[in-house]
């Protein structure tokens, strides 16, 4: 029999009959993090950053540094949801990691060792070397099958970017499919870089289109970092990504964090200007009623007060590992994105 302590229990009082009666309902978090050029130490002449991460670099990347860098993202990881959960996230998509190696080290801290994650990864071309993966709590998730698709590029055949991941499995027995994703970077300017982001898109939305031909009430998340805001063709038109939940077509997505930028909240900052590239979009599978399973909940972007600078120019921007050559020993430059699913239990 399954644990049940991983979720905290929200008691709602309903008053429709004269004794009230409570649902009570399970609440668990999905989320998303780049966790910023996670390489190991070793170099691979094959990888075009990875001279860089080495210690014979400028950067004299060693394995404190490397280990230091591990046990911080294994913090975050470990907090992100658990203001309500008071658990770690269930399943938590990740970028920029070099390879499998650095996951099974990530999932080994003692930060997150004890509950037991699980890792699907597969390598991908992207000439930095980084990947897309997933990381999931054995106990909650079973993964069914696991594909990586490819994004290319008609109008540049010798540029390549991170393939996409997609997880089939069980969240507590309940079907779920998990899209991670990150997106062509806005090098050469946002407008010179456009094209590829929508490209991107496309590819996103053939799998997504995939999942809701074979189940039209599909439960995807599609999550990463799309270095697009919710606002931007490539998320609110290719993809097909909307702010209102209660006014989508068929096949639209409900994009909760296009609330959140509206607001002004951002997962991370250039210039001065805040951005929200890192999301959790959903498919309208997960807009049902929590009496029939697990639905959305809330959405939010993990960024306490720990993760950010606390001084200088920068201040209020996200705690980096490095910037440029130095060693900041911060966590990543880029916030978490996380949403909250709930479930009716008996």
């Amino acid at each position: 029999m399954k644990r049940i302590f991983t979720f905290l229990i929200i008691t709602f009082i309903t008053a429709a009959v004269a004794m009230a009666q409570e649902t009570k309902y399970k609440v668990t978090t999905v989320a998303f993090y780049n966790v910023e050029n996670l390489f190991d130490t070793i170099n691979d002449p094959d990888i075009f950053l990875n001279e860089e991460f080495s210690p014979e670099s400028e950067k004299q990347y060693d394995s404190e540094k490397y280990y230091d860098h591990l046990n911080k993202l294994a913090e975050v990881i470990s907090k992100v949801g658990a203001d309500l959960t008071k658990q770690p996230p269930v399943v938590c998509g990740v970028s920029e990691v070099e390879n499998r190696t650095v996951l099974e080290d990530l999932v080994n801290t003692d930060g997150l060792k004890k509950y037991n994650y699980g890792i699907v990864h597969h390598d991908g071309p992207d000439e930095r070397g980084v990947d897309v993966a997933m990381i999931y709590r054995k106990e909650f998730f079973e993964v069914e099958s696991s594909a990586s698709y490819r994004v290319k590029f008609d109008f540049d055949e010798e540029d390549s970017t991170r393939d996409q991941l997609l997880v089939n499995g069980k969240l507590d027995g309940e079907k779920m499919h998990f899209i991670v994703v990150h997106w062509p970077s806005r090098r050469g300017g946002e407008l010179a870089s456009r094209p590829k982001r929508k490209a991107a898109a496309d590819v996103s939305r053939h799998i997504i289109d995939s999942l809701l031909k074979e189940n039209k009430d599909a439960k995807i998340m599609i999550m990463g970092d799309f270095n697009d805001n919710p606002t931007n063709e490539s998320v609110a038109e290719n993809l097909n990504a909307k702010a209102d939940k209660d006014d989508l077509k068929k096949n639209e997505l409900y994009n909760p964090m296009a609330e959140l930028f509206q607001k002004g909240v951002g997962s991370g900052a250039y210039r001065d200007k805040w951005f929200l590239f890192d999301m959790v979009i959903l498919s309208q599978g997960l807009l049902g009623d929590p009496k029939e399973g697990y639905s959305f909940y809330k959405a939010h972007i993990y960024n306490k007060p720990f993760l950010k600078q606390k001084k200088g120019r920068f201040k209020g921007y996200p705690y980096r590992s490095f910037v440029g050559d130095t060693w900041m020993g911060g966590y990543s430059d880029h916030f978490p994105a996380y949403v909250y699913l709930i479930k009716a239990v008996e």
